[in-house]
């Protein structure tokens, strides 16, 4: 799932209309948050049931060795969530490609946990 939302961020980006860039940041989150639980479920065997993601971050800090800069990619995509969401101002594009990088990154990392 965490391969759709950012294939369709990726799409959306590209788009240069009114909005797009929120639609843009929030999918990259929710493919951040999926590729997160996908790590946590193989390193850990469990993830983060809640509504608060931050703690799914500390958790995922200790799921692999390079657990803190994984971490740190999910805070950066869960500080946009919010503005995504429900903002009344819009994600600027280049925070929106900002997300969206750090969502790929996550998303390759679970690949290469699902592979391994």
């Amino acid at each position: 799932m965490a391969g759709a939302y950012l294939e369709t961020a990726e799409l959306v980006a590209n788009e240069r209309r009114e909005g797009f860039s929120n639609v843009a940041a929030g999918l990259a989150v929710l493919a951040g948050i999926a590729a997160s639980d996908a790590i946590r479920c193989v390193r850990l065997g469990r993830y983060h049931r809640g509504d608060d993601h931050r703690r799914a971050a500390e958790l995922l800090q200790t799921a692999t060795p390079d657990g803190r800069e994984l971490a740190v990619r999910l805070e950066r995509l869960l500080g946009l969530k919010d503005t995504a969401y429900y903002g009344a101002t819009l994600v600027t594009y280049p925070n929106a490609n900002f997300a969206v990088r750090w969502a790929t990154q996550l998303v390759s990392r679970a690949q290469e946990e699902l592979e391994r």
